[in-house]
C-alpha cells in the first residue's frame, strides 16, 4: 500500500489489490492472525485492532498502517475480482506475481491486449515498504516516460535493478 500511496501522490492512476483469499494480518501470535474479508474497509480494521489490543497493535505497526490505509482507500479489494484493464501490473511479492499471472492465464485473453507484469520483490516491512515505494515510484515513471513500453521494457528493468537492490520478475499476458 505503502508503493499506492507513493504513486497516487505523484500524479498516477493507480488501483491496488491483493491475491489471496483473504487479508491477513499479524495476531498476538503467529498461529493467531486476524482474518478479514476483502472488502472490509480500513475503518473497521483499524476499529477492530484497536478495540482488541491497542498498546500491541500500536507496538507492531498495524493500526499506524491502517490509518495510513484508510486515507489512501476505504477497503482492500482482491485482484481477481478486478475488471479493471491496465498496461502495467506491479506486484511485489513472487507469490503475487505469481498468482496475478495465473488470473490473466485464466482470463483467456480473449481481447488480445497485452499487460506486463512486473514484480519488484520486498520484505514486508515498514522500512522496505518505504524504500520499495520509491524504487518503484523509479519504475513507475520509466514506463510512463517510454516511448513504447514493449519495445523498452526489457531496457527499463534492466536500468531498475542496476539502480535498486529489488530483485525483479517480469511477464507479459493478455487481457
Amino acid at each position: 500500500m505503502e508503493a499506492h500511496n507513493v504513486l497516487a501522490k505523484a500524479g498516477f492512476r493507480v488501483i491496488s489489490a491483493g491475491t489471496g483469499s483473504a487479508v491477513r494480518l499479524p495476531g498476538p501470535s503467529i498461529d493467531k492472525p486476524n482474518i478479514y474479508t476483502f472488502g472490509t474497509p480500513y475503518d473497521d480494521m483499524y476499529n477492530d485492532l484497536k478495540n482488541k489490543d491497542a498498546r500491541l497493535y500500536t507496538a507492531n505497526g498495524l493500526l499506524q498502517m491502517l490509518d495510513r490505509n484508510r486515507n489512501i482507500k476505504l477497503a482492500p479489494e482482491k485482484w481477481q475480482e478486478t475488471k479493471t484493464i491496465v498496461d502495467v501490473v506491479i506486484t511485489c511479492e513472487e507469490r503475487c506475481f505469481d498468482a496475478v499471472c495465473d488470473d490473466l492465464l485464466a482470463r483467456g485473453g480473449d481481447s488480445n491486449r497485452s499487460v506486463h507484469v512486473v514484480n519488484v520483490e520486498i520484505k514486508d516491512n515498514h522500512e522496505e515498504a518505504l524504500i520499495a515505494g520509491k524504487a518503484i515510484l523509479d519504475l513507475a515513471t520509466a514506463i510512463e516516460s517510454a516511448d513504447d513500453i514493449d519495445e523498452e521494457m526489457e531496457q527499463i528493468l534492466q536500468g531498475q535493478q542496476e539502480k535498486h537492490p529489488h530483485a525483479i520478475l517480469h511477464s507479459v499476458a493478455f487481457y
